[in-house]
C-alpha cells in the first residue's frame, strides 16, 4: 500500500522501515503516553514492532496509520490516519481516526490538519461509510480535535480502566454539510 496525501504544511505517507527512529522518539516520550496507559516504549525493538504492526495493517486491511512529515523540513512529526480497530471496543470493530505527534509539534494545529486530511481520505478514497474515534475524557486537546474535524459525541465508555468519550461521523452527514 502506497499512500501520499499533502496538506499545506504536511505530507502524510505510508510508513516504511526508515520510520523506526521517528516512532522511537515519539513513543518513548512519557508525556505523549500520558493518556495512552502511561506505557512509553523503551527500546528500538519495540519501535520496530510498532512499524511492523502498522505495515501488517496495510496488508490485512488495505489501510492504516500514516507517517506525518513536515513538508518544509522533511522531519518525522508523528502519525495520523484511519485504521481498522478491533481491540478498543471488542464487540464492535470500526474504522478509527487517530493521531499522535512528537511533543515539540503540539499546539500548532498539526493534529487537526492531519486528521482532517485523513477523514477526507477515508471517505473520498477509501469510500468508508462511517469513522469513529475515542479519547480519554481528561485529554482535552484530543477531544477538541475530534470535535473540530466533525465527529459528534456519542457516549462515554471505559477503556483500560479510564473513561473515554466516543465520537463518530457518517459519510452522508459530512456530505450534507
Amino acid at each position: 500500500m502506497e499512500v501520499r496525501i499533502e496538506t499545506d504544511r504536511l505530507i502524510l505517507r505510508s510508513f516504511n522501515e526508515d520510520d523506526v527512529q521517528g516512532i522511537f522518539e515519539l513513543d518513548s516520550d512519557p508525556e505523549v503516553h500520558r493518556y495512552l496507559g502511561n506505557k512509553p516504549i523503551t527500546t528500538m525493538d519495540q519501535a520496530k514492532s510498532i512499524v511492523a504492526y502498522i505495515l501488517s495493517q496495510y496488508d490485512q486491511y488495505g489501510m492504516g496509520r500514516l507517517a506525518i512529515v513536515n513538508k518544509a523540513t522533511n522531519e518525522f512529526v508523528g502519525w495520523s490516519g484511519i485504521k481498522y480497530e478491533t481491540e478498543v471496543r471488542k464487540n464492535m470493530p470500526y474504522y478509527d481516526i487517530g493521531y499522535r505527534l512528537k511533543r515539540k509539534f503540539w499546539g500548532q494545529g498539526i493534529a487537526s490538519e492531519a486528521a482532517h486530511a485523513s477523514i477526507d481520505y477515508g471517505f473520498n478514497t477509501q469510500k468508508l461509510k462511517e469513522i469513529y474515534g475515542g479519547a480519554d475524557i481528561d485529554n482535552i486537546a484530543s477531544n477538541k480535535i475530534l470535535q473540530k474535524i466533525g465527529l459528534q459525541w456519542i457516549e462515554t465508555f471505559e477503556f483500560d480502566g479510564a473513561p473515554h468519550h466516543w465520537y463518530g461521523i457518517k459519510r452522508e452527514d459530512l456530505l450534507s454539510k
